[in-house]
């Protein structure tokens, strides 16, 4: 735990406005979406308001993303204190995972609150579904996925540090590759199976339909996600394990 409250309060530890950006990023981010995705370039939204359409995208990409990125470097940034304290390797992309995991319910109170509103508010095309019980099953088939990738790439980066510039910009890319600012339906033709191959679909789009009733769920893609998230996680604790007694040579 003392991880955990140490990555959560160094995030904005010297910041004026402090844990107060954890609600500030994504509104500036869905402003900036519906005006240059939803205004400008007049992507479909299937009928849903922007502003919910977009924060429900943001909101499960965001934890997803964070964690994945922060955990990459966890073993290279950290490389100090495991030379000299020995505890078990496994709790430092654990504590980051958790972290983001109290960002992702700050960010999710905010999602709630706006879809509440254009819920109570009617005629928005909202129409939320028993599927919502599956958020818990969602946020920690993301929270498992990205610290199965992220203990893969930490590993690797821990030799080859362009890895860490590499993926910052492969997530940025993989966000487009994923119903995140567009619906799943407006994707068709010979490139579809590429989004639905991309493990990351069948979350957002089951988290979007739960609460949205837009969208599309399937059972066999969703299954999918958790073999792909089972997979790699199971691969990067033995890519982890590997290499755990060089970190501190290596980096």
């Amino acid at each position: 735990m003392l991880f955990v409250r140490r990555d959560f309060v160094s995030t904005y530890k010297q910041t004026v406005l402090g844990p107060i950006w954890f609600f500030i990023q994504p509104l500036l981010t869905t402003i900036t979406y519906v005006i240059i995705f939803g205004n400008v370039a007049k992507l479909s939204t299937d009928g849903l308001p922007q502003a919910v359409f977009y924060m429900s995208g943001i909101t499960i990409w965001n934890y997803f993303a964070q964690t994945l990125t922060n955990t990459s470097t966890v073993f290279r940034d950290n490389a100090a204190m495991f030379g000299k304290v020995y505890f078990p390797r496994l709790t430092m992309p654990l504590s980051i995972v958790i972290s983001n995991l109290v960002r992702f319910a700050i960010q999710f109170g905010l999602f709630f609150a706006i879809w509440l509103y254009y819920l109570l508010k009617g005629n928005s095309g909202i129409h939320p579904n028993w599927l919502i019980l599956l958020t818990p099953l969602l946020v920690v088939t993301m929270g498992l996925m990205s610290l199965g990738l992220g203990m893969i790439f930490s590993a690797l980066t821990t030799k080859y540090r362009d890895l860490a510039m590499l993926l910052v910009f492969g997530v940025q890319l993989l966000m487009y590759a994923t119903p995140v600012i567009y619906p799943l339906s407006s994707i068709t033709g010979k490139y579809r199976w590429v989004i639905l191959a991309n493990p990351m679909t069948s979350i957002v789009e089951t988290f979007r339909y739960a609460f949205l009733g837009s969208g599309s769920f399937s059972w066999t893609y969703l299954a999918y996600s958790l073999g792909f998230t089972v997979v790699i996680l199971i691969l990067g604790t033995i890519i982890f394990n590997r290499v755990q007694k060089s970190f501190t040579d290596t980096v």
